[in-house]
């Protein structure tokens, strides 16, 4: 168990590096669009910062596997929620973008939170939490599609709402709902992953083509990486990431425990410590500013 939260603090702190580095490999290119993918993939592969970033990422879906493997969904989610407070912090210290002190406090918030979800774990006995293994297929489809249509169609309304809105700078609340679904949805898939990686390689690559996991993998990761650049692009990544990782978080912990059929602690006062603590991460996140106050930047050439 231990290992596990181990390796989700491991991949709070890739993750966070991850995209504050692609951030800034960002902020130094030419403005990037979803609707030229071809353009956006040949100017972010031809910046070294954004490929460390990239590799940091990638490095931080390793260790998730590990997590999944190890802890319960729901304790898993109140885990990689934590790593918001490093974001904000590399974010103030490499990007520049301050933090109000209503931020602050909200970072001391998560950080309790934290500490709720793992005085909250418990392994060995006859009480010890219960990692789910593997969910229906047609669960797992009925649950992720819709998510991703959805994902999709509000990332396409919140383009269309930016071209035509000349008075005000997008907030980044509708494009981090939008990639939070499909990051939502990314996450249930290596979960789904970790659980087929028992058997030795053969077997364990036979079994996965033959599940939904790798397929919606493939298209989280084009279409994630195309609709997450831009976004990151246009707004603050102490905005949009938080907001993000909230839906991402509330997706996972309650349509992934409920489709892995993992049972949440029997005891009273565990049960409260991973409730409570998850909740009050997740209302601390919706409750932070949706609104970015500092002036726009100057527009970036187009190539």
């Amino acid at each position: 168990m231990w290992w596990g939260v181990a390796a989700a603090l491991l991949a709070n702190v890739l993750y966070s590096a991850g995209f504050v580095l692609e951030k800034r490999a960002l902020g130094a290119l030419p403005e990037v669009t979803v609707r030229r993918p071809a353009r956006l993939l040949r100017l972010v592969l031809g910046s070294p910062l954004w490929i460390g970033g990239s590799l940091a990422l990638a490095a931080g879906f390793a260790a998730q596997l590990a997590v999944y493997r190890t802890l319960p969904i729901a304790a898993a989610q109140g885990l990689f929620v934590s790593g918001l407070v490093l974001l904000v912090l590399l974010s103030a210290r490499l990007l520049g973008e301050e933090t109000s002190g209503r931020e602050r406090y909200a970072l001391g918030a998560i950080l309790l939170a934290l500490l709720m979800v793992v005085l909250s774990l418990r392994e060995g006995g006859a009480d010890a939490d219960t990692v789910g293994r593997d969910a229906p297929y047609p669960l797992i489809l009925l649950v992720c599609v819709p998510a991703l249509a959805a994902g999709v169609w509000l990332y396409s309304s919140a383009e269309r709402n930016a071209r035509h809105r000349h008075r005000l700078p997008t907030t980044g609340v509708e494009y981090g709902i939008a990639v939070g679904l499909l990051y939502g949805v990314s996450s249930l898939a290596v979960k789904g992953v970790s659980s087929h990686l028992t058997a030795g390689v053969g077997a364990s690559v036979v079994v996965l083509l033959r599940s939904p996991y790798p397929y919606l993998l493939l298209f989280t990761g084009a279409f994630g990486l195309v609709m997450s650049q831009a976004a990151l692009q246009r707004c603050r990544a102490s905005l949009i990431v938080p907001v993000c990782t909230t839906v991402t978080c509330l997706f996972t912990a309650v349509l992934g425990t409920l489709s892995f059929g993992e049972e949440l602690p029997d005891e009273p006062l565990r049960l409260a410590l991973r409730v409570l603590g998850t909740v009050l991460a997740v209302t601390v996140l919706l409750a932070m500013p949706k609104h970015d106050t500092a002036p726009r930047s100057p527009a970036r050439p187009r190539s």
